[in-house]
């Protein structure tokens, strides 16, 4: 039975995908009954597309894979902090749970900003669990934008 934290590795490998590519290296997978049933990774500059953030992907992959636009049951593994665009389209979705690595203290929902999760007026809450794995998911945020200043982080 795979744990939150290979998962997590599973979104991290997602990840790692948007960087290769250029992306900002964030990866999302959808997890349903143990089993993975959708992967993403960022790719808006590539598709010309503002709303493909890794987890609009893993969820239209699993909504695909599934048959069905509501996610009920899912789980949601991402390597970054959500922003309010895919908290929305979390909550559309039903995702029951979702685990998240690093915070995002500029454009993060799930707490670090403002907590969309914890509005009782919104109609859907997933339960937010956040910080697994910081330090890997953190770092390799970080040294991506380090790369792109030209300067080497020292790890």
């Amino acid at each position: 039975m795979m744990k939150d934290e290979d998962f997590m590795r599973e979104a991290l490998e997602q990840a790692r995908q948007a960087g290769a590519c250029g992306e900002v290296p964030v990866g999302a997978i959808v997890v349903l009954d143990g089993q993975i049933v959708g992967r993403g990774f960022n790719q808006p500059i590539g598709r010309h597309d503002p709303t493909a953030h890794a987890e609009v992907m893993a969820l239209r992959d699993a909504a695909q894979r599934l048959g069905n636009y509501r996610l009920p049951g899912c789980e949601l593994y991402v390597t970054l902090e959500p922003c309010a665009m895919c908290s929305g389209a979390i909550m559309h979705a039903r995702i029951r749970r979702v685990v998240f690595g690093a915070r995002d203290p500029k454009t993060g929902v799930a707490g670090s900003v403002i907590d969309l999760f914890d509005e009782a007026r919104l109609n859907h809450h997933a339960t937010i669990e956040g910080g697994l794995m910081a330090d890997e998911c953190g770092g390799m945020l970080s040294a991506f934008f380090a790369a792109r200043r030209g300067k080497t982080l020292i790890a």
